[in-house]
């Protein structure tokens, strides 16, 4: 992979690991267009790292709610931020299941197939069109909406179902209230993804050559970088509900790969 490919790669992942129109749909579109010319290992190493990368975009912005409720947690303390910790763990379940006893199948389904992951972004653009629609609640989390946040979380594992937004949308379908919807679901993906990160660790490594190295390095700042922009733009963007433009969005983009796949053969 080249370089400027990284970057761009890198970018992308930035953008549209918040915003919702599925980072790992447009990745995969991504390596389709520009060609796809990772092994299997340095496939794994680079996503991890394009992932790691956005998750620390999400540790900076809700830094200080990260500090608080982790403090609270260890201290034991009985209150709103040790239960936002336990609803945490809940809406994990659904995903670790599906990630475990689903590995492989979830895996396959990552083969740059334009006309799969255009099927599953007009998916997504379904999900975001009826959480613009029902964007009025005021509801908080409980452990139940945890739970159920957390099952749309699994299915987001399909490249172009996109995570934020499916989250987000089953949140705001639920009745909560627009900034707990958002918080919730940027706060809740970090266990997972930090886990991931230490099971492909210990599953890809580390013996990579200086290019692969800087190719890794630039991927990472790059993602960090515009992660920082598309996370905090995406909080505004759920605050004024306008998720129906990203709705027609997907919905474009989906029929334009399923048509480019079409012409393709």
């Amino acid at each position: 992979m080249e370089l400027i490919e990284s970057l761009i790669l890198g970018v992308v992942q930035g953008l549209t690991e918040f915003l919702p129109v599925s980072s790992s749909g447009h990745l995969e579109l991504g390596k389709n267009i520009i060609g796809n010319k990772l092994m299997l290992r340095e496939s794994i190493l680079f996503t991890m790292v394009l992932h790691f990368a956005t998750a620390m975009s999400t540790i900076i912005i809700f830094h200080k709610d990260i500090i608080e409720i982790l403090r609270d947690f260890f201290k034991l303390k009985s209150n709103s931020n040790t239960q936002f910790v336990y609803k945490i763990i809940i809406s994990m379940i659904p995903a670790i299941i599906i990630g475990f006893f689903l590995e492989s199948l979830i895996n396959s389904m990552f083969s740059s197939n334009m006309a799969f992951v255009g099927s599953m972004l007009i998916v997504t653009a379904l999900l975001l069109m009826a959480g613009d629609r029902y964007n009025q609640g005021k509801k908080r989390i409980d452990y139940k909406i945890a739970f159920l946040i957390g099952i749309s979380q699994a299915f987001a594992l399909i490249p172009g179902i996109s995570r934020s937004g499916a989250t987000i949308a089953t949140a705001l379908v639920l009745g909560v209230d627009k900034a707990n919807a958002a918080k919730f679901s940027f706060l809740m993906v970090l266990p997972i993804i930090f886990g991931k990160v230490i099971y492909d660790i210990s599953f890809v490594g580390f013996n990579y050559n200086e290019t692969q190295l800087q190719m890794l390095g630039i991927g990472f700042i790059a993602a960090f970088l515009s992660g920082l922009i598309a996370c905090k733009w995406m909080i505004s963007l759920v605050k004024n509900s306008q998720l129906k433009f990203f709705a027609l969005y997907c919905t474009i983009l989906g029929v334009s790969s399923i048509l480019s796949f079409a012409l393709s053969k």
